[in-house]
């Protein structure tokens, strides 16, 4: 198989099939699909067993035990074959067109470690476009674009995320933390929109987040971790920029949750993010934009 479509899945049967039969419906047609059970306490191992059943192109595993989100995408990825990566989140749905039109995309730049749809970019030019080390840490840091995506709108070279060990175990935040990973080695495909249907429901993952306070914090520390860490693409002017801009970010949402008598979260989001009261008073500023590059 040329790619290998990868589905987790935990107590997903209301939405499981759906997302199985949307990648049988591909247009394109050299992959595995392989489904990876993260010990269900409902009907999804029966009904993704029954799909196993009716086509070959399908692998299905259970683990042992369960691993959780980030860790079992990384269990999904070493039963691969195919030279691409592509997750589909068992509540997801990719579209006829979505998984020829990654590879498209990604076959147009072989050089790309990676692709993701174009969330929030604005071009003039039609994509799929190719971005640069520097240019993807760009349009993520001064325009909020693209490292946005979670693994449902990505395509990966499979040599690429072997080599980078893949996904990390933190929670919520493990997705952006490879692309940012990814983006310090590799050019990066912006792909268009509409390619996958991201589900919304009580259940999804990110209903998860936003009720955990923490997570804020974990994300404040990953995107810092990426500007500090020495082999960043951005010069200083740009690293020191994107930092100051960072701090004036959270900094405001300490006062924010303050101002909303919010004490105890805006004060564990002050120890956690270990600001400092310059920081604080340094917020009041305008965030700075560099010239695009």
């Amino acid at each position: 198989p040329f790619v290998s479509v990868l589905m987790t899945a935990y107590n997903r049967q209301d939405f499981i099939a759906e997302a199985i039969d949307s990648v049988l419906a591909s247009t394109y047609s050299n992959f595995e699909l392989i489904i990876v059970d993260d010990c269900s306490s409902d009907n999804t191992v029966s009904i993704a067993r029954a799909y196993q059943l009716k086509d070959e192109r399908i692998k299905f595993f259970i683990n042992e035990k369960n691993l959780g989100d980030y860790p079992n995408r990384n269990k999904a990825a070493s039963f691969a074959k195919g030279k691409y990566l592509k997750y589909l989140d068992s509540d997801d749905t990719i579209y006829p067109w979505g998984l020829e039109a990654m590879v498209y995309c990604m076959e147009k730049y072989p050089e790309a470690g990676y692709g993701l749809m174009a969330y929030g970019i604005k071009t003039p030019d039609k994509l799929p476009l190719l971005f640069s080390s520097i240019s993807g840490y760009y349009v993520f840091y001064f325009q909020g674009a693209l490292i946005l995506g979670g693994p449902s709108g990505s395509i990966i070279r499979r040599d690429v995320f072997e080599n980078v060990n893949g996904f990390s175990s933190i929670s919520f935040v493990s997705d952006t933390e490879l692309w940012l990973k990814l983006s310090k080695l590799y050019s990066m495909v912006a792909m268009p929109l509409d390619l996958i249907w991201w589900r919304q429901h009580d259940e999804q993952q990110i209903k998860y987040e936003y009720k955990n306070k923490g997570i804020e914090a974990n994300r404040y520390h990953v995107f810092l971790d990426a500007l500090m860490d020495e082999n960043c693409p951005f010069t200083y002017t740009y690293k020191s920029k994107a930092i100051r801009n960072l701090k004036n970010r959270y900094a405001r949402n300490i006062l924010i949750y303050l101002s909303k008598g919010q004490i105890k979260r805006s004060f564990n989001l002050y120890k956690s993010v270990e600001l400092n009261p310059f920081d604080i008073i340094k917020s009041w500023r305008f965030n700075t934009y560099p010239e695009a590059l």
